[in-house]
This record gives structure tokens, C-alpha cells and sequence, in this order.
């Protein structure tokens, strides 16, 4: 098990919070990773960074390392506005959320080669999280990849 993140930063904090874990510094549209090493890999929140022209080739990628059979589980904001963020936590930042449509986000992973499974939404937990629903989907690559 590791954990990839674009930022530098973000994997230094990762390191530093859970040391026996790996963390390397990686981009998901291009993953220094063999075709099909990976059993499985969860993205949390992830596509959401993800500019829509940018999002085929990425799950086409996630599909590419992932093994025969291997399970994709993402999770994500649901709707369709952008919202941006030039402050969080204190601090400076220059973020955008884009917020998927469940539908959507099905017919890409299945554009992209992969059986989606499961499909759960829920309303968000109050007064902790960003108030907007979330979409969970669990797909799996192709045994016969």
C-alpha cells in the first residue's frame, strides 16, 4: 500500500502524520507505474482537481495500472458548479472542486474500460463537511484485460 499526491507538501505532511506508510509524489494522469500493478486504488476526492477535458485520459489511466479484475473506488462532490477556494485552513491556496454528476462519472468509467458496481450517494455529514451531497462508485477493470 502507498499513497501518490501531486504536492510535494501534501506528501511531506502524509509522511510525516503516517511514517510507516509510503507516499511518493505523483500525478494520477500519468502514473510512473507498470500496466497493471496495482490490485486496487482508491481516489478519495481526487477527480475532483481533474479539469473535465483532462478526465477520459485519467481514468483510462487509472484503468491502465490497475490489474485484471482490480477495483477502482472513487469518491466525489455531487453537481455540476466548480467552486474555488483562494484560502483553507488559514492558509493561501488557488483551488478549484469540480463537483461530478453520478451519471456522468458511470458513463465515463465505462468509456474508459471499466464495470462500475456500485453506486451510493449521501447527503453530507452537518456542520463537518462542505454541505453537498457525495457520490461513492466502485468499478472494477476487466478480468479479461
Amino acid at each position: 500500500m502507498f499513497g501518490i499526491d501531486l504536492s510535494p507538501r501534501m506528501i511531506y505532511w502524509a509522511r510525516k502524520r503516517s511514517p510507516a506508510i509510503e507516499f511518493r509524489v505523483g500525478d494520477m494522469r500519468a502514473l510512473e507505474l507498470p500496466d497493471g500493478a496495482l490490485v486496487g486504488l482508491v481516489a478519495f476526492y481526487a477527480l475532483i482537481h481533474i479539469d473535465e477535458r483532462d478526465m477520459a485520459a485519467t481514468l483510462r489511466e487509472l484503468r491502465r495500472v490497475l490489474a485484471p479484475g482490480g477495483l477502482l473506488l472513487i469518491a466525489f462532490h455531487v453537481g455540476e458548479e466548480t467552486v474555488h477556494r483562494d484560502e483553507l485552513w488559514g492558509q493561501p491556496v488557488s483551488l478549484d472542486f469540480r463537483f461530478l454528476m453520478p451519471s456522468l462519472m458511470v458513463a465515463s468509467l465505462v468509456e474508459a474500460g471499466f464495470v462500475v458496481l456500485e453506486l451510493v450517494e449521501r447527503e453530507p455529514y452537518p456542520e463537518v463537511e462542505h454541505p453537498s451531497r457525495r457520490g461513492y462508485l466502485l468499478a472494477r477493470s476487466p478480468a479479461d484485460q
